[in-house]
C-alpha cells in the first residue's frame, strides 16, 4: 500500500500540498457523507493512516526509506496513541492537524425549526428553511486576501501554525506546544486583507434550503444537512445545519407512534339501528359499518391507515372510538316519538312540564 498513491499526490509533493489532498481526500470520504458505504470508510480510514505518516515530515522521511514499517514502530495499530482520532478532532474541530500544521477552524454548526401538518407526516415534504449564516467571500473566493496580495507562510512558526517552548523544570526539560500568536494559529498571515469580509474570505447573509422530509417523522425530530451551517474563515469547512421538526395539533386525530387516534360520531339512533358511515381520513375515505345496538366506546381498529413507519414497511394503524351523540334540541313532534319509545321499552323519563319543549310551549301561552 503506497501513502502517495492513497493520498493521490507525487512523492515530491510538499508538506502543503499533501495537506490540501488530505482534506479534500477526508471531505469526500467522510461516513457522514457516505453513509452506509463500507468501501468509503475503508477508504476513509486508509486515507488517515497515509496522512498520519506523511503530514509529519520525520514521519514523512522515515516512511521514504523504510516504508510502513518505519511508520508503524514495528507492525503496532498506525491510530493507537492519539492516531485517528486526533485526525478527527484536527480536521473536523478546527484544530491542528497531522504534525501541528494550523489552519482556519471549521465553521459553526446551525440551528433552524420546520413546521408541518399531520398530513406532511404521512406523505413527507419538502420544506424551505431560511437560516443567516456565513457564506464564502466571492471578492476574495475565500481567500481573505486582496486580489493581487499573497497569503504567505507565517514565519514565526514555520507555517505549522504552533509553537514550542522548552523550559526546565524540576523533572528535566519540557517542550510545550501553543498557537502561534502571529498567524493566530493559522500558520498563514495575510498581508493586505480584502476589504469586503475584513479578511476573514466570509460574510454573513441569509441563505435558504430546501429539506427533504420523509414520511413517519415524528415531532421533535431533528434532521441533519451535513455541510450546510456556516462556513469557516478562509477556506475552511462548513458546519452542519440541525433542522428541529414542529408538528402542529390536528383538530381532530392524535398520534402516539405510528398510529392514529380519533373519534367516530354517531346518532343514537345509528347506533341503536345499525348504520353504514363514511369517515374522512388525513388522505382517504372509508367506510364503517356500524351494527344495530352497537355501545358507545366501542373502538374500530382500521388497518394501515396511521403514519408509515420511518424506519420500517407499512403503516400504523387508525382506531377510531364510537361516540354516541344524544340531540340537545328536538321538535315538538320528535320529543313525542322519543317519549312512545321509551313507554315502548318501559324506560321511566322526566314528565313533559318539568323541562324542555312543553315547558317552553307553556311558557308562551301563559
Amino acid at each position: 500500500m503506497d501513502y502517495y498513491e492513497l493520498l493521490e499526490v507525487d512523492r515530491s509533493a510538499s508538506q502543503e500540498e499533501i495537506k490540501k489532498a488530505y482534506r479534500r481526500l477526508a471531505r469526500e470520504l467522510h461516513p457522514d457523507a457516505n453513509p452506509g458505504d463500507e468501501r468509503a470508510e475503508a477508504r476513509f480510514k486508509q486515507v488517515a493512516e497515509a496522512y498520519e505518516a506523511l503530514g509529519d515530515p520525520d514521519k514523512r522521511a522515515q516512511y521514504d526509506r523504510f516504508g510502513t514499517s518505519g511508520t508503524r514502530g514495528g507492525g503496532g495499530d498506525p491510530f493507537a496513541g492519539g492516531g485517528l482520532g486526533d485526525l478527527f478532532d484536527a480536521f473536523f474541530s478546527g484544530g491542528a492537524a497531522g504534525a501541528g500544521g494550523g489552519g482556519p477552524a471549521r465553521g459553526a454548526d446551525l440551528e433552524s425549526v420546520v413546521t408541518l401538518d399531520l398530513a406532511d407526516t404521512i406523505t413527507g415534504a419538502a420544506k424551505e428553511v431560511t437560516v443567516r449564516t456565513a457564506v464564502p467571500c466571492d471578492t476574495c473566493e475565500a481567500t481573505g486576501a486582496t486580489a493581487g496580495s499573497a497569503v504567505t507562510r507565517c514565519e514565526q512558526c514555520g507555517g505549522t501554525g504552533q509553537v514550542r517552548k522548552l523550559r526546565q523544570s524540576i523533572l528535566g526539560q519540557m517542550v510545550t506546544t501553543s498557537a502561534c500568536g502571529r498567524c493566530a494559529g493559522e500558520g498563514k498571515v495575510i498581508e493586505s486583507p480584502c476589504s469586503d469580509c475584513s479578511g476573514e474570505g466570509r460574510k454573513v447573509e441569509d441563505k435558504t434550503y430546501t429539506v427533504e422530509i420523509p414520511a413517519g417523522i415524528d415531532h421533535g425530530s431533528t434532521l441533519r444537512l451535513t455541510g450546510k451551517g456556516a462556513v469557516g474563515p478562509r477556506g475552511a469547512g462548513a458546519g452542519d445545519l440541525y433542522v428541529r421538526v414542529e408538528v402542529k395539533e390536528h383538530s381532530t386525530f392524535e398520534r402516539e407512534g405510528s398510529d392514529l387516534f380519533a373519534e367516530l360520531h354517531v346518532s343514537m339512533t345509528q347506533a341503536a339501528l345499525g348504520a353504514h358511515v363514511t369517515f374522512e381520513t388525513i388522505d382517504s375515505s372509508v367506510d364503517i359499518d356500524v351494527a344495530a345496538g352497537t355501545q358507545a366506546g366501542k373502538v374500530y381498529r382500521l388497518r394501515e391507515q396511521g403514519i408509515p413507519r420511518l424506519r420500517g414497511r407499512g403503516r400504523g394503524d387508525l382506531l377510531l372510538k364510537l361516540v354516541v351523540d344524544v340531540p340537545k334540541d328536538v321538535t315538538e313532534q320528535q320529543e313525542l316519538l322519543l317519549r312512545e319509545l321509551a313507554a315502548a321499552r318501559n324506560e321511566s323519563v322526566k314528565e313533559p312540564g318539568e323541562e324542555g319543549l312543553f315547558n317552553r310551549l307553556k311558557s308562551k301561552l301563559s
